[in-house]
């Protein structure tokens, strides 16, 4: 998918994710991939190069979603914001992002990339509804979606482990009134 759309905040660049990036998308971010964001994600912890490479280029070329990549001040690749498996007629999709460096965590990022995707979301998308999930270990990025306006529609207790112990996945979604109402579009 297409997409012109960039923002910037302090340095920070969230724009979207091109071809020439997929070699650096590797490298800065899975050479190895950061525990915690494998844990927080649960997505598997090592990847071959041909396996990211593959899966990034493959996803510029989806129409059903939406890449954008977090870049720092210096110009390397710190995170991304996704969009997914968007169903077109219904007008819904999924939402994740992810900050792969540690450093870069506990700055509101996450909630700048949340709040800037979820916007792109509905205004240049024009979805109705805007879905994810976040494991219950995972507090600091609920109240990021909590912030930005998701709210809570269920939880699916012990879904998951962390390490030893059972964790709750908890389902949280965003409706378009809810995000007219948050903007102050309300019957715009």
């Amino acid at each position: 998918m297409k997409i012109a759309d960039r923002w910037e905040r302090e340095g920070f660049l969230l724009r979207p994710a091109r071809a020439e990036d997929a070699e650096s998308y590797y490298l800065q971010n899975y050479c190895p991939l950061d525990k915690e964001v494998a844990r927080l994600t649960g997505c598997q912890e090592q990847f071959t190069r041909e396996q990211v490479v593959s899966f990034f280029l493959n996803a510029l070329q989806e129409e059903d979603r939406a890449f954008f990549l977090l870049l720092s001040p210096d110009g390397r690749i710190i995170g991304e914001s996704v969009i997914n498996e968007i169903d077109w007629r219904l007008r819904r999709a999924n939402f994740r992002i992810a900050i792969y460096q540690t450093a870069s965590r506990g700055k509101g990022l996450g909630s700048w990339m949340v709040e800037k995707t979820r916007d792109f979301a509905f205004e240049k998308l024009r979805l109705h509804r805007l879905e994810l999930d976040v494991f219950s270990f995972n507090p600091r990025a609920e109240k990021a979606y909590l912030k930005a306006g998701f709210k809570r529609e269920g939880v699916l207790r012990d879904a998951l482990l962390d390490g030893d112990t059972y964790a709750d996945d908890i389902l949280m979604a965003i409706l378009e009134e809810d995000w007219r109402a948050i903007r102050g579009l309300q019957g715009k």
